[in-house]
């Protein structure tokens, strides 16, 4: 099954109480005679597992906060849109950090003449010797295609990046952006499409993120430097404020307080035979089919850089490019 729907029933159930309850009644009623589960077993599911540190939601204030720049924040409704000006970008952050799981955020990008400009959506740890997984939304001139560009940082080094075009207007409709994690890979997905796969290949001596819980974040700001055609292009402030739109923000994985040891939280969001969760199912364990198809699909007709082919920067092909089946 897709990333996007896999998931065992219970989480989905618990994922619906959050956001509608009537609907949780409904699941519960639905679902469990066909499954021959007693609605006492289910209550006792349901609470072990928000006992597990499961978080699902789509309120912006329940999951994250700005972290700068606030009065270029602007709140209408369940949109949230971020403003930047020749003063200053944006950004926010999440309240607390997680291991594993999947996090999407909808987000309509930057209309008209956005060259100059980036969004970001990101997962990161802490540190020196942190761990990233960056989707970096390039702006462009007025009728050129939108970039997105993906990179990946192990024990802080990156130089990973991947760009592509996306498929469709981004600037025109709210399209879905998330990052799927667990010990055996990292999934960037564009409305449940994968564009990228980092394979965890510990077993040919390369790293792999798995160790650190990472916060959520995104933000906006000006790269005229580099974003737009090698930074020859430049942000165009008579077309400012620059503002990016957010909605349905969620975060399914396994939450890390901040008061427990890394090695104790890595511990604890891994499943064990006293529970279980939803991204260790064996399925989840690499793409399906049908999603190698897409990503195959996406990288023929979309990709327009790639690290693991610049001779250039690498003269000899980094470990993991030898070895990645994608």
């Amino acid at each position: 099954m897709e990333i996007g729907y896999k998931k065992q029933c219970f989480v989905k159930t618990y994922r619906a109480f959050q956001t509608r309850s009537f609907t949780l009644l409904t699941l519960s009623y639905t679902l469990v005679p066909a499954m021959a589960v007693s609605v006492t077993l289910f209550l006792v599911v349901f609470v072990a597992l928000v006992s597990l540190g499961l978080v699902s939601s789509a309120k912006f204030e329940e999951l994250f906060q700005p972290s700068w720049a606030m009065d270029h924040f602007m709140y209408e409704g369940e949109l949230l849109k971020l403003k930047l000006d020749n003063f200053s970008g944006a950004g926010f952050a999440s309240k607390s950090k997680y291991m594993f799981g999947k996090v999407s955020i909808q987000i309509k990008l930057v209309e008209g003449d956005s060259a100059g400009t980036v969004t970001a959506f990101y997962m990161s740890s802490d540190g020196p010797n942190h761990n990233e997984f960056d989707f970096e939304f390039l702006g462009n001139t007025t009728g050129e295609p939108y970039s997105v560009q993906t990179n990946v940082y192990v024990n802080g080094v990156g130089n990973r990046e991947q760009r592509l075009n996306l498929w469709f207007d981004p600037t025109t409709e709210f399209h879905s952006y998330s990052l799927f994690w667990n010990q055996r890979q990292v999934v960037f997905l564009v409305d449940e499409t994968p564009i990228r796969v980092h394979t965890n290949m510990e077993n040919k001596g390369i790293p792999f993120p798995k160790d650190q819980a990472m916060g959520v974040y995104s933000s906006i700001w000006n790269a005229d430097d580099w974003a737009t055609q090698g930074g020859r292009v430049k942000t165009d402030w008579t077309h400012a404020p620059f503002i990016a739109t957010y909605k349905n923000f969620e975060i399914d994985g396994c939450e890390c307080p901040v008061t427990v040891a890394a090695v104790d939280n890595a511990k604890k969001c891994v499943s064990s035979a006293e529970r279980r969760y939803w991204w260790d199912e064996p399925t989840l364990s690499e793409l399906n089919v049908h999603q190698s198809h897409q990503l195959l699909w996406v990288k023929a007709k979309h990709m327009v850089y790639d690290y693991c082919t610049d001779t250039a920067r690498f003269p000899v092909m980094p470990t993991e490019c030898v070895h990645h089946r994608h």
